[in-house]
């Protein structure tokens, strides 16, 4: 038992799965830190400076202010704190709008390569092979046509 489980790992790892899903997180990672400094450092200050310098981030709504006796908090403040949600639908959004731009970029290089005609493009292999198979098959269709015909 522990031994096909060492196998079956040694296999998903040879095979690239766990290789791509590092990479995958690495990149992840990289792009992460990109948006934070994007939103808070390029995003942010600008509606920052619109609300006369309040930092988002603090932005709350007090429901119970905190009562504080003898310089010790009694009863803590309630408040909702709607700045950071702010904040957090600008990260989503960029990071929204970034990938669909990357998959959107991606989508057009991978049709002009899926393209057999494009030939600023290196096709595939396997898209070669099937052109050539429907033009080898659309030959054969139109030989038996005319054979049909006589």
């Amino acid at each position: 038992m522990k031994f096909k489980l060492l196998q079956e790992f040694k296999d998903f790892a040879v095979k690239g799965n766990m290789i791509d899903i590092a990479i995958g997180v690495i990149i992840g990672t990289a792009f992460n830190k990109v948006v934070n400094v994007l939103v808070k450092e390029v995003l942010m200050p600008p509606l920052t400076l619109m609300t006369d310098g309040a930092n988002w981030e603090n932005k709350k709504i007090i429901l119970r202010e905190a009562i504080v006796a003898d310089g010790k908090s009694k009863i803590e403040e309630i408040a909702i704190g709607y700045g950071k949600l702010i904040e957090a639908g600008v990260d989503f959004l960029v990071i929204a709008i970034t990938v669909f731009l990357v998959v959107k970029v991606m989508n057009s290089m991978k049709q002009k390569a899926d393209d057999p005609k494009n030939k600023t493009v290196a096709t595939p292999k396997n898209i070669e092979l099937m052109n050539k198979t429907n033009e080898l098959l659309e030959k054969q269709n139109a030989f038996l046509m005319r054979l049909l015909d006589k």
